[in-house]
């Protein structure tokens, strides 16, 4: 636990720093469009990116803070530990139940990431000009990308865990043979089955 602590915390502090080092390089050079580019870019356009970047930067700061906080209630605090005993409490023992603790940690954690997801597309993205979607498009977005989630994701971890269980040492192996070959299955079928659901499409 305490090594994990360390760890957790050099971590953090690591993207604080390069994410703090990025911040101050983008508003030290937000008043000048650089040389290379002053005869193609309009300072108001520099500016304007410089801002975005900046704000895109200080909401990651925020999300990596959620996000190890959210590491420490789900490990140190018990939180995945809670959820699982709970599950044993309606659901048995099994393939079914830890699949079940496996979707529901995913959905816990889509849920907590909701707000920030929310203020990214309508307040930062639109303060920008760069948010084109309305919330019942982003919200059938998240149904549709949690549903494409689980019907790719729940069977592979099953796969993995029927693995685990019955493979003996070497399951790792037939694991990661299993996992690529989902991998290279998934480039044949994202760009024609998948992005269609969130995305038009025209030919060049």
């Amino acid at each position: 636990s305490v090594l994990f602590v360390v760890f957790l915390a050099i971590s953090l502090g690591v993207r604080f720093w390069l994410a703090s080092r990025q911040l101050r390089h983008v508003i030290a050079h937000r008043a000048a469009v650089p040389p290379e580019f002053a005869e193609k870019i309009p300072l108001s356009a520099h500016q304007k990116a410089a801002d975005y970047t900046a704000a895109k930067s200080q909401l990651g700061l925020t999300e990596v803070a959620l996000h190890t906080a959210v590491v420490i209630g789900w490990t140190l605090m018990g939180g995945l530990n809670l959820l699982n005993q709970w599950l044993l409490l309606h659901v048995e023992s099994g393939l079914l139940q830890q699949l079940t603790l496996i979707g529901c940690f995913v959905l816990v954690g889509a849920v907590i990431d909701l707000p920030l997801g929310w203020y990214r597309t309508f307040r930062l993205e639109a303060r920008f000009g760069f948010n084109r979607t309305t919330l019942r498009n982003w919200l059938l977005d998240g149904l549709k990308s949690g549903l494409v989630g689980a019907a790719l994701g729940l069977p592979i971890a099953a796969l993995v865990l029927s693995l685990m269980a019955s493979a003996g040492n070497w399951w790792w192996l037939w694991a990661w043979a299993c996992f690529m070959g989902f991998n290279l299955l998934l480039m044949v079928i994202y760009p024609t089955l998948i992005a269609p659901l969130f995305n038009k499409f025209e030919p060049l």
